[in-house]
């Protein structure tokens, strides 16, 4: 067929028309050689001109238009006849006195700036005739943006065509464009309103330049559920895991069919279905990341794929997804039935290391969820550290009071702090039920150490014996305090009224992690604590620390008291730390701080034990954000030594477990001697017994109360109510005290680390070998071998006072069978390591190896809790000897060590340690 018998398209009309009333030929008709056929509206206006189009299938109509024509308008004739037939003297009454063909190239050169000057890639033309009709009849009224040089190439061409035809800018035709037009529904509507051959070509091209992805997006556009495009890519990634390889199993395969019929019944292969996803969870973080309206865009596009997956029965598949809320939901219930599996059955103690492993790693799947609530995650955390002390062996009942309260402090105070959030726990009821499991066993056990520490308490109370090392409530400022003062330091004490070892934990930790402060403990060792009086109440322990003896106060006996002690000195209670509008501290409290004739400041906040009447302490995370005026106190508080202690802990309300027992006062947690104890109770007197005439009745169940219900209690003989946390913090200055230094990592193992399985080497789940040698946290738990001792001074890393590293034993023949092993030694001897040692402040080649050893056994991750613990220094000074350790192994600035985003786990990239120091052989 000739080109004179084709159809012309009203935009081709349109294109040459404009061009013909360009050359301003001062002729009012043009001959076009096209079918004479027009179903458009018969007048046109180009330009600001009437042009009226008229079919001629004969010279008589053609004729017949010329004589017909309005003198305003210009006339177009389409016809298929020569100009012989037309015949001279029709001819020469329009332009160019012969008719004209309708090249559709030539309306592409024209549509893109040009007429001859440009050229078209053949590419471009041999693409198809459907190219040159969408260019000549989408573009725009500008036309098209013309291309850098004198050729419209192929890519510039069809770049613009689909942008236009998607409403996206030529340079966002990419996955994320895509799946953003995917969004718009009227956009999508206009592209299917196209010809079939357009949207083909369209299609075709769109894979060419934004990859798979443009596939099943285009697919899902021409079945009619586009808007939908990004849950279904979100379905995808579950059905089409990253990676494929496996076999497909039915169920997965019966899915994938279902799922097809939202893309036209097309069938997506690995690489189009990984693609999608990719682009889906990407479109998906930026909507999350933006305003209010495109983040309840995301949360809707999030509802709609997990009702797409019960559509096509799919849901209990959700697990595989890091991004649909169902998927989080699945993975802590998977969780929970791990927990289950992992708890020991009642009355044993016999503790499955494989099935906690099986938790923990139930655990990395919820925490790598990006829809994950940091609540849930984080008590989900305290689960599995809890399930680890089920498995770390029970040692003997402590031998002295000053072991029991060390053992609150330093094991019990931690658990304590985990199982508060297990007894908060979870919204949904199968990870309800494996909480309240684990819980059952946790209070089991923990419930014979409160019994051992009453019982111990009791004996020791009514022995009257001498306290030897042990802290008491009452001899604290004398033994702790005073020192200080008379080494010329001054002080700042804070009470926190109710704080227990749990809660003492939560503030330590965050102090720590602001940097701003250093802990201290006795001679750079684990904490310790402080033994209360009893019972555990305000009105003794209070004033018998604020007096240095036993007795019972209100705020002005222990005032009067204080100052008696402490000449010059200031006791502040609640009432003196309000202040005025528009102040965070008190003008004459931050004078008395910054006065150096004020020897101490003491100030009593009572956050903590309000909250055991008005609030929920169980569920408080407590810090300087939680506990009023802690952060400002600290924050106008200079070179003084800070001290944080309290007067008794607290026990928080059992709910349902609760008992309510008659008693002949309506005091919460003690009672007069009037009747025997009974189960969960003890019998105490002696000296430092300050109520109920020297003998009273306390129980050390956590469950047993005598007075109205609250949030929390105290003053019973559990250890978490008659152990006080005992806190020192000095500005960067580890010599602030003496006999003090700077505190090691505070956490017992099990807190840290996954369980590790027993090995010669390392010993029975719970032991703590040389931590300078340990290898971390996987589960062989490997001795690394050291390699040579340094000629070297450490520096600025070196802790004195801790003990030297033993000496290097002999170098084995064979070579190390633990591959951390042969990558430590390996790195150690590489010659590029050996270049960039830093001989000014050098971290000793033990402390290295021991460091990277972790992190090899971690899988590349380590908390660097457990990387100080390790490397055998103080929690304070980790970060500087990691910034170190960075320095040193980032050849030519690559990031080969790196820290999380939380700011406390450690990343190393094990492959690019390997390459940067040539240690492939």
């Amino acid at each position: 067929m000739s080109l004179a018998r084709v159809a012309v398209r009203p935009a081709a009309v349109r294109r040459k028309v404009e061009a013909w009333l360009a050359e301003q030929d001062g002729t009012d008709a043009i001959v076009l050689l096209a079918r004479p056929e027009w179903t458009d509206e018969p007048v046109l206006t180009v330009a600001g001109t009437p042009v009226r189009v008229v079919p001629c299938p004969t010279p008589i109509a053609a004729r017949a238009a010329l004589a017909d024509r309005a003198a305003d308008e210009k006339l177009v004739l389409l016809t298929d006849l020569s100009d012989a037939e037309l015949g001279d003297g029709l001819l020469a009454h329009v332009s160019m006195q012969t008719s004209r063909s309708v090249d559709p190239w030539e309306l592409v050169r024209q549509a893109f700036g040009g007429q001859t000057r440009l050229d078209l890639d053949p590419t471009l033309v041999r693409t198809g005739r459907w190219v040159a009709d969408a260019l000549t009849e989408l573009a725009p009224v500008d036309g098209w943006a013309p291309p850098a040089g004198t050729i419209v190439t192929r890519d510039h061409a069809l770049r613009h065509l689909a942008g236009a035809v998607l409403g996206l800018d030529p340079d966002e035709l990419d996955g994320a464009g895509l799946l953003q037009w995917s969004t718009d529904a009227p956009t999508q509507m206009r592209f299917l309103d196209l010809s079939a051959e357009w949207v083909d070509g369209i299609g075709t091209y769109l894979v060419e330049i934004a990859g798979p992805v443009a596939v099943p997006v285009v697919a899902a556009v021409r079945a009619g559920h586009g808007v939908d495009a990004i849950a279904l890519g979100l379905l995808a990634g579950v059905l089409w895991p990253r990676g494929g390889g496996s076999a497909t199993d039915v169920e997965t395969a019966v899915a994938r069919t279902r799922l097809e019929r939202y893309f036209g019944g097309a069938r997506l292969t690995d690489a189009q279905a990984t693609a999608y996803l990719e682009a889906a969870e990407a479109w998906i973080y930026r909507a999350l990341d933006g305003d209010d309206q495109v983040r309840h865009e995301a949360r809707r596009m999030l509802r709609r794929a997990e009702e797409i997956a019960a559509e096509i029965d799919m849901t209990g598949r959700l697990v595989a997804s890091d991004l649909l809320p169902l998927g989080f939901t699945q993975r802590m219930r998977a969780f929970a039935a791990a927990v289950r599996l992992a708890v020991p059955v009642p009355r044993s103690h016999l503790v499955d290391a494989g099935l906690i492993e099986q938790a923990q790693e139930r655990l990395t799947d919820v925490e790598a969820h990006r829809s994950a609530d940091r609540k849930r995650v984080e008590t989900a955390r305290m689960a599995v550290r809890l399930l680890r002390w089920l498995a770390t062996p029970d040692a003997s009942a402590p031998a002295t009071m000053l072991a029991a309260v060390h053992r609150q402090v330093r094991e019990d105070g931690w658990v304590d702090r985990a199982r508060l959030d297990i007894f908060a726990g979870d919204p949904d009821t199968q990870v309800a039920q494996a909480y309240r499991s684990l819980h059952a066993a946790v209070d089991h056990r923990r419930s014979r150490h409160d019994r051992h520490f009453a019982e111990l308490l009791q004996d020791t109370t009514a022995a009257e014996r001498e306290p030897g090392a042990l802290l008491r409530v009452e001899d604290v400022l004398d033994r702790v305090v005073r020192p200080i003062l008379d080494n010329g330091r001054r002080v700042l004490l804070l009470l926190l009224d109710g704080m227990g070892a749990a809660a003492g934990i939560e503030i330590a930790e965050t102090l720590a992690r602001n940097g701003a402060w250093t802990e201290l403990t006795p001679g750079g060792g684990a904490r310790t604590g402080v033994l209360a009086a009893l019972p555990t109440v305000t009105m003794v322990n209070r004033c018998s620390l604020f007096s240095g003896r036993i007795t019972v106060g209100d705020r002005n006996v222990e005032v009067r008291e204080f100052t008696a002690r402490f000449p010059g000195s200031v006791l502040l209670h609640k009432a003196d730390l309000r202040t005025p509008a528009g102040l965070a501290v008190d003008p004459e409290v931050a004078q008395a701080l910054g006065d150096p004739a004020v020897p101490m400041v003491a100030a009593v906040i009572n956050t903590i034990d309000d909250a055991l009447d008005r609030s929920d302490p169980g569920t408080t995370e407590w810090g300087p954000d939680t506990v009023n005026g802690l952060r400002d106190l600290l924050a106008v508080t200079q070179d003084r030594v800070v001290v944080l202690l309290s007067d008794h802990g607290h026990v928080v309300d059992r709910g349902a477990e609760a008992e309510l027992r008659p008693s002949d006062s309506s005091e919460n947690r003690w009672r007069p001697a009037s009747t025997a104890p009974g189960d969960g109770e003890l019998f105490f007197s002696g000296s430092r017994v300050a109520l109920g005439g020297g003998s009273v009745v306390l129980p050390w169940q956590e469950q047993l109360r005598y007075g109205p219900r609250k949030a929390g209690y105290h003053g019973g003989a559990s250890a978490a109510e008659a152990v006080i946390p005992l806190l020192l913090f000095a500005a960067h200055d580890e010599t602030a005290v003496p006999g003090w230094a700077g505190a090691p990592v505070s956490s017992p193992e099990w807190w840290r680390e996954p369980l590790r399985q027993a090995s010669p080497e390392n010993g029975a789940a719970g032991s703590t070998p040389d931590a300078a040698t340990r290898t971390g946290s996987g589960t062989t738990g490997r001795v690394a071998r050291r390699p040579r001792t340094p000629a070297q001074d450490e520096g600025l890393f070196d802790l004195p006072s801790s003990p030297p590293l033993a000496a290097p034993p002999p170098v084995p023949t064979a070579p190390p069978a633990d591959p951390a092993e042969a990558l430590v030694e390996a790195l150690l001897a590489s010659p590029i390591y050996a270049e960039r040692r830093d001989t000014r402040a050098p971290i000793a080649d033990e402390r290295v190896a021991a460091l990277v050893a972790t992190l090899v056994a971690g899988n590349g991750r380590a908390t660097l809790d457990t990387l100080a613990t390790r490397a055998g220094v103080p929690a304070h000074r980790i970060t500087g000897l990691f910034a170190a350790l960075r320095r040193l192994l980032q050849v030519e600035g690559y990031p080969v060590l790196s820290l999380d985003p939380d700011g406390r786990t450690a990343k190393l990239d094990i492959p690019l340690l390997v390459e940067q120091f040539g240690l492939e052989n």
